[in-house]
């Protein structure tokens, strides 16, 4: 079974401006497990001018009381020098199994 390693993005509602809320993406970083990887990948058409690529690999995290408190709050994982939407969580205790979905093109963390 590979490892893993790396930054898993959630979304905080914070005031930005008097008045003015806004999700923004808190990163943590966690070890784990990927448990399901898969080679192959589906690309899907939307009428967009690009297909969207999905994955349907499992990352198996061990969690921590943040991970575990704001699970319903995750957005994506990074694996392979990319952001991909976590498309669900199931909660493990102490794990989380995360399965990855499409490219994640929302907010990132603070270094952008």
């Amino acid at each position: 079974m590979a490892k893993y390693f790396g930054k898993i993005g959630f979304a905080e509602t914070g005031e930005v401006r008097p008045g003015v809320w806004k999700d923004q993406i808190v990163e943590h970083e966690y070890y784990g497990d990927i448990t399901r990887n898969m080679s192959s990948r589906r690309e899907t058409q939307n009428g967009e001018l690009n297909d969207n690529i999905k994955v349907s690999n499992q990352i198996s995290i061990l969690a921590d009381p943040y991970a575990l408190h704001n699970f319903s709050s995750i957005r994506y994982i990074e694996w392979m020098d990319t952001r991909w939407k976590v498309s669900s969580v199931e909660v493990q205790q102490p794990r989380l199994i995360l399965e990855l979905g499409g490219v994640y093109n929302g907010d990132s963390g603070p270094q952008d």
